[in-house]
């Protein structure tokens, strides 16, 4: 019983170690023609939106919508890759699958 208990410990510990490391790493997501930019950290926060001035006028609304959708989904994948890439490269997270 004591042995499970300190395991969920050390995962917890290892996952937070995890956690850490990916708030240090940036990605950036782009769309609409790199006119949208979103970078997020790897814990796939938004820290900052760009859009393009070029595609603020009235009738450039859809190319807005779809230029941030299509960024933070490029940015969001791009969070999971370097999360999957650090989880790997600290020895994971064992028992796990």
């Amino acid at each position: 019983m004591f042995e499970k208990l300190k395991q969920i410990k050390d995962y917890r510990d290892q996952a937070k170690k995890i956690q850490s490391a990916l708030k240090e790493e940036n990605v950036e997501g782009s769309g609409a023609w790199g006119k949208v930019k979103i970078s997020m950290d790897g814990n796939q926060s938004v820290q900052t939106v760009f859009i393009d001035p070029d595609l603020l006028s009235p009738n450039r609304a859809a190319d807005v919508q779809k230029g941030v959708q299509d960024a933070v989904n490029d940015a969001i994948k791009k969070a999971q890759h370097k999360m999957a890439k650090k989880v790997k490269d600290m020895g994971g997270l064992p028992n796990l699958g």
